[in-house]
């Protein structure tokens, strides 16, 4: 493929650098759902500056400034304005790289201690207990096994979404999530009472390699705004008011650590690009990992073994 050439100039408006910028985004293959998230933030921007004035004319005050901007009309905390800022900063990159507007450093907001909402093991047997087959209708058969497959994968909403039946490998206990935050392909292990759980679903749902694995009564594909409906009236069917399809996703990641598995394995299972946001989660549930810790300790349990014998300070 032919490379797209563009003039460096310092003349170049900020509409002619997105409108480049998008260009060249969409011959690197990037999914629509990133291309959506740029030129929703663009837009945000624009409503703060005359995007038809030269990119040169953006400053380090000009960010600054659309910081207060954005603290005064969106009433957001530092995590929501920095989802605004991040596409913003990747925008002013480009523009800095390709000769538009002079270089200098786009830094973040100083993020605020972030406590992830997650299910308890009270809210988890709630929602995990199994409907009878033989009452139930099929749309609440469906969101057990899918609250099911989301606390087995930490596995992204919209990763579920476009799960289909010929993505699931029993046979080596695999499955093949061709719909990531990054846009590639990622396998990842299949628990096996996941397997047991989903190849019951099949066999009751039936369908063909190319049917997505949760559907609607009619076979369609389920929306992102629809099954967050779903996943709320199913919760609160089970007594349970925590509705988010998020908290599952977090609440995989706390189960992990809790139970001693490895953060860079728990990285590629969630799909991480660095280990940082891992780290995050370690930090996160730092309080939970102090329970029973003298239980598990090799300390406590060798001091324990010798009978109460202790050491005597002089």
């Amino acid at each position: 493929m032919e490379k797209i050439k563009f003039e460096r100039n310092m003349n170049v408006t900020v509409q002619e650098g997105f409108d480049r910028l998008i260009r060249i985004k969409r011959t690197q293959n990037l999914s629509p759902d990133t291309l959506s998230h740029y030129e929703i933030h663009y837009r945000y921007f624009s409503e703060f500056f005359d995007v038809t004035k030269p990119c040169r004319e953006i400053t380090l005050d000009t960010f600054y400034g659309y910081i207060e901007y954005l603290q005064k009309t969106r009433n957001a905390n530092s995590i929501t304005i920095n989802t605004y800022l991040g596409s913003l900063r990747s925008i002013l990159y480009f523009f800095m790289e390709e000769g538009y507007m002079d270089k200098f450093d786009v830094k973040l907001l100083k993020k605020e201690k972030n406590i992830k909402e997650t299910y308890t093991d009270d809210e988890l047997e709630r929602i995990l207990k199994k409907p009878n087959l033989k009452k139930c209708s099929f749309t609440e058969y469906r969101n057990w096994v899918m609250s099911n497959y989301f606390i087995a994968t930490g596995n992204r909403l919209r990763t579920v979404l476009n799960l289909k039946i010929g993505h699931l490998d029993f046979e080596n206990n695999l499955i093949l999530m061709g719909k990531t935050k990054n846009g590639r392909q990622q396998l990842i292990p299949m628990s096996k009472s996941l397997a047991e759980i989903l190849q019951e679903y099949l066999a009751y749902r039936k369908g063909s390699a190319e049917d997505y694995v949760f559907c609607d009564i009619r076979n369609r594909q389920l929306t992102r705004d629809g099954t967050t409906t779903i996943v709320r009236k199913y919760h609160f069917s089970r007594g349970v008011r925590k509705t988010s399809v998020h908290a599952y996703r977090h609440t995989f990641a706390k189960k992990w650590i809790l139970n001693g598995g490895d953060i860079f394995r728990l990285q590629k299972i969630l799909g991480h690009s660095s280990v940082e946001m891992v780290k995050n989660y370690v930090e996160m549930f730092s309080d939970d990992l102090q329970k029973d810790f003298e239980i598990f300790n090799p300390l406590d349990n060798f001091m324990k073994n010798k009978q109460g014998e202790r050491i005597k300070m002089r």
